[in-house]
């Protein structure tokens, strides 16, 4: 009976603080959770990708959109980039920023990792990694 307390324990933990999003050195920058918020390593909310694409900062204010074929917009609905099935990120001019791998590697265009998004779907780790959140 206590074994099965602490593994509901611990899922429930990894569902409240969600999936950690990792630096190419494994340190925790943030987390992205299953209801789509987004916080940084001190648990501080940032932002909310929204069930409908809606991106918001932590005020609710709108700053973005991503549509269902992976086209990412900014609030004013310009096109600032494109997250392909594939995993590829490429800006506006089709250029690419980089990659999400299935296993959640981030790579910039030269394939050097610049972190870890494991388990947060390819579209929402290009948004914090590349768009909105978590890009320098």
């Amino acid at each position: 009976m206590k074994l099965s307390m602490i593994i509901l324990f611990l899922i429930g933990a990894t569902s409240v603080y969600g999936q950690k999003i990792q630096s190419n050195n494994y340190g925790t920058t943030g987390y992205v959770n299953a209801d789509g918020k987004i916080q940084d390593a001190s648990y501080r909310t940032v932002g909310y990708i929204k069930s409908d694409g809606k991106i918001q900062d932590n005020s609710y204010r709108t700053i973005g959109y991503i549509k269902s074929d992976g086209t990412i917009q900014d609030a004013s609905y310009r096109t600032v980039g494109y997250v392909k099935s594939d995993g590829k990120v490429q800006d506006a001019s089709y250029r690419t920023l980089g990659y999400v791998k299935t296993d959640g590697t981030v790579q910039d265009a030269s394939y050097r990792t610049l972190g870890y998004a494991k388990g947060v779907d390819k579209t929402w780790a290009a948004v914090v990694f590349f768009f909105f959140f978590f890009n320098g």
